[in-house]
Parts: C-alpha cells; sequence; structure tokens
C-alpha cells in the first residue's frame, strides 16, 4: 500500500472585476442621471475602474465600455445642468 499524497490544482478563469464594477456603476450613472449629484461620483469611479482594468489583460472590452459610460453619464449632466440654466433664463 503506497500512502502517496496527490495535489489537486483547481484552475479557474481570470475575470476582470474592476471593469465590470465599473461598467455597473456606468450604467447605474446614466439610468440615474436625473437625480442631481447621485451620478457625478458614479461617473468618476466607472471612469476609474475602466482605466485601472485596461491594464489587465482579460475583459479588456467591459473596461473599454466602463469608460465610455462613465464619460456618458458626465456628459448626460453636464448637458442636463445646461439645459436647467438655459431654460432659466428665458
Amino acid at each position: 500500500m503506497d500512502n502517496e499524497s496527490q495535489t489537486i490544482i483547481v484552475k479557474r478563469d481570470e475575470s476582470n472585476g474592476l471593469a465590470i464594477a465599473g461598467m455597473v456603476l456606468g450604467i447605474i450613472g446614466v439610468i440615474f442621471n436625473i437625480i442631481p449629484f447621485f451620478p457625478y461620483f458614479l461617473g468618476i469611479l466607472a471612469i476609474v475602474f475602466g482605466l485601472i482594468g485596461l491594464n489587465k489583460t482579460v475583459g479588456k472590452g467591459i473596461a473599454i465600455a466602463s469608460l465610455i459610460l462613465g464619460v456618458l453619464t458626465l456628459g448626460f449632466k453636464v448637458l442636463f445642468w445646461i439645459g436647467i440654466f438655459g431654460l432659466s433664463n428665458l
């Protein structure tokens, strides 16, 4: 009887958690863009997480989507305030 121990190595697929988190924050930021100050934080975090996610080898597409959604969130918010101040001058 041999008492040899066996080692089992399980390889997990890599994921890009920060890019996924950034994309989710960007989606929430675009959806809740009507709320006054909430989308700024979401857009900035989406951009930061997307930039960090670009440094990983996997999930670059999700990181790029995170960047785009973060920029869209901030852009829509700027357009929102331009529209509010533009209508108030009428």
